[in-house]
C-alpha cells in the first residue's frame, strides 16, 4: 500500500515536472524580452537626447516632412542657403494651400516657396510620406536628399525612408521643440511618453524593414 502510495506521488511529480520547465522557460523568455526591449528604449531615448544637425549638409534634394512649422522654416532655409536645388514638402493638408504657407514664413523665404518647392497631398502617415518622397526623388533623378523631421521622429522617418529607397544617400536633419525636454526624458512624463510611444512605432518600421521584400529601384520607377 505504501509502495503504491509513493510510486503514484513519483509519477504525479514526473508529469508536474514537464510544465514546470515549460513555464520557467517561459517566465526567463518574458524576463529577457522585457530586458532587452527596455534596454533598447534607453538606447533610443538616449540617441534622440544627443542627436544634432550636420554643419554642412548638402544634397540634390530636400523632404520635409510635415507635423510643425518649425520643421518648414527649417526646410526652406537650407533650401535658400543653396544646400539643395529643390524641396519637397511631405504630407501637406488639403485644406493648406501655397498661399497659406507663405503666409505663415518670413518674406525672405518666400521667394524659395514660389520657385522651388513641390507640396505632396496624399501622403497621411511616415509610410505615406516615403512612398511620395520615393516617387519625387525618382521624378526629379535626385541620388541624395536632406532629410528634416522633429528630433524624436527621426529615426522613424529614416528607416521608412531607407526601406522605400534604399539606393538614395539620406541625410537626417532633426529639429528640435523648445517645449519638449528630451535631454531629461527620465524625468519629464510628456517627453518619456512620446519617445515610449515613438519608440514603439520605430521597431514596428524597422520589423518591416527587415522583412519585406527588396524595393524596386527608384531609377525603374522613374522609368515606368
Amino acid at each position: 500500500m505504501i509502495g503504491d502510495l509513493a510510486a503514484s506521488t513519483r509519477e504525479e511529480g514526473t508529469r508536474l515536472r514537464g510544465p514546470l520547465r515549460l513555464l520557467r522557460a517561459a517566465l526567463f523568455l518574458v524576463l529577457a524580452i522585457g530586458i532587452a526591449l527596455s534596454a533598447g528604449f534607453v538606447g533610443f531615448a538616449e540617441r534622440i537626447a544627443a542627436q544634432a544637425p550636420p554643419s554642412d549638409p548638402r544634397a540634390e534634394g530636400i523632404v520635409v516632412l510635415t507635423g510643425g512649422t518649425s520643421r518648414i522654416d527649417e526646410a526652406l532655409e537650407l533650401l535658400a542657403e543653396g544646400r539643395a536645388r529643390r524641396l519637397l514638402i511631405s504630407g501637406v493638408n488639403p485644406a493648406v494651400t501655397r498661399s497659406t504657407l507663405a503666409g505663415t514664413i518670413s518674406e525672405d523665404l518666400r521667394s524659395v516657396l514660389a520657385c522651388c518647392v513641390d507640396l505632396d497631398y496624399v501622403a497621411e502617415d511616415t509610410v505615406g510620406n516615403a512612398a511620395e518622397t520615393r516617387d519625387w526623388a525618382a521624378r526629379q533623378g535626385f541620388r541624395s536628399l536632406i532629410v528634416v523631421t522633429s528630433d524624436y521622429h527621426m529615426p522613424r522617418s529614416m528607416a521608412e525612408l531607407a526601406k522605400a529607397m534604399p539606393d538614395r544617400r539620406l541625410i537626417p536633419f532633426p529639429v528640435s521643440n523648445p517645449d519638449l525636454h528630451l535631454a531629461r526624458w527620465w524625468r519629464e512624463g510628456a517627453a518619456f511618453t512620446l519617445l515610449l510611444r515613438e519608440y514603439g512605432k520605430f521597431l514596428v518600421a524597422e520589423a518591416r524593414r527587415m522583412i519585406a521584400p527588396p524595393v524596386a529601384s527608384t531609377d525603374a520607377l522613374a522609368k515606368g
